[in-house]
């Protein structure tokens, strides 16, 4: 299996080069790919070093797969080449995902929807991916009429630049700016930017994605998505109505035997999910499940994920491994 990751030496590119040891994917030749200021550069994976290359020698070298994460111009430019010389592209900008013709997956949810035919894949944004790993089993049973979610995001989101603008903030060194503001002791209620009608593409995300992924256009959803001085992950409150009732202790049952979900719920003990211990774990992990008692139908979540590992890395190579599987590749 020759794989080849787009991105390599970026933020999100070293994570997957640290699952796909970790997870043992059947990688036989690593093609390391970034842009020309790093081709040359040596980057170790399960021991070995490897030259990283430029995105035509990649093309050339024809990976069975490769896993992008080199910002959506790149892979709108690159991602059609890399198909056309017969490599599936899982992309992780959020080039392809709006596409009508192209999958959004999330595993665990509509993972069997994909064929040999997929050679574009997308997927979806982290904090779509931890919001929709429970809502799809609580869809299936109660039909989810409206979702409210609120969001509160790990600076890793936005990359290395905005790492280095909290640290130098900590220290009270003046440094380049990720932000239009301090992010120290401070919340940013804008992630990306605005579109015209007042919301930002973080939460127009929130709303299209969830809706094609559970393939469900009728779901409605609206959301505010805030930046906040945290590296570990994102959290989420979101509050569901539902069509049908529920019992909150089902509602734990379900969640409990989803797969990628764990369940943090123990108000006795102060069990609760929190990005600083789910930064570096593969789960979502909810918590705070409690009924909305303003509104028939309805019930609060705290939600959390490392959005590096589920919320980029890990799902794309979930995918990737269930290509293998089903021998889609």
């Amino acid at each position: 299996m020759k794989v080849a990751v787009v991105g390599a030496t970026g933020m999100v590119g070293e994570v997957m080069l640290k699952v796909l040891a970790e997870r043992n994917f059947p990688v036989t030749e690593l093609i390391p790919v970034a842009s020309e200021k790093s081709v040359g550069k040596e980057i170790e994976f399960k021991g070995k070093k490897y030259k990283v290359v430029g995105l035509q020698s990649a093309v050339d070298m024809k990976a069975d797969i490769a896993l992008f994460s080199a910002g959506g111009e790149t892979s709108l430019a690159w991602a059609p080449k890399f198909a056309a010389a017969g490599t599936t592209v899982i992309d992780n900008s959020s080039a392809w995902r709006m596409d009508p013709t192209k999958k959004l997956v999330v595993p665990e949810i509509n993972a069997s929807e994909l064929t040999k035919d997929d050679k574009i894949i997308a997927n979806p944004n982290c904090s779509t991916i931890q919001m929709v790993m429970v809502l799809a089993p609580l869809h299936k049973k109660y039909n989810i009429k409206r979702v409210v979610v609120s969001t509160y995001q790990s600076i890793t989101g936005t990359g290395v630049k905005a790492v280095r603008q909290l640290e130098n903030e900590y220290a009270g060194i003046q440094g380049e700016m990720a932000y239009k503001y301090q992010i120290h002791r401070n919340a940013i209620p804008q992630c990306d930017s605005f579109e015209d009608n007042g919301y930002t593409k973080e939460e127009m995300k929130l709303v299209r994605e969830t809706q094609k992924i559970i393939g469900d256009k009728s779901i409605a959803v609206t959301a505010t998505a805030i930046r906040i001085p945290v590296v570990g992950g994102h959290s989420e409150a979101v509050n569901v109505e539902f069509s049908n009732d529920f019992d909150v202790n089902e509602v734990r049952n379900i969640l409990h035997h989803t797969d990628g979900v764990t369940v943090q719920d123990n108000n006795d003990t102060y069990t609760y999910p929190m990005p600083l211990y789910a930064q570096g774990k593969d789960d979502v992990f909810v918590g705070r499940i409690r009924r909305d008692e303003s509104q028939a139908n309805s019930l609060n979540m705290w939600i959390v994920s490392d959005n590096l590992r589920k919320g980029a890395a890990t799902n794309t190579i979930q995918i990737a491994e269930y290509l293998v599987a089903h021998k889609l590749v």
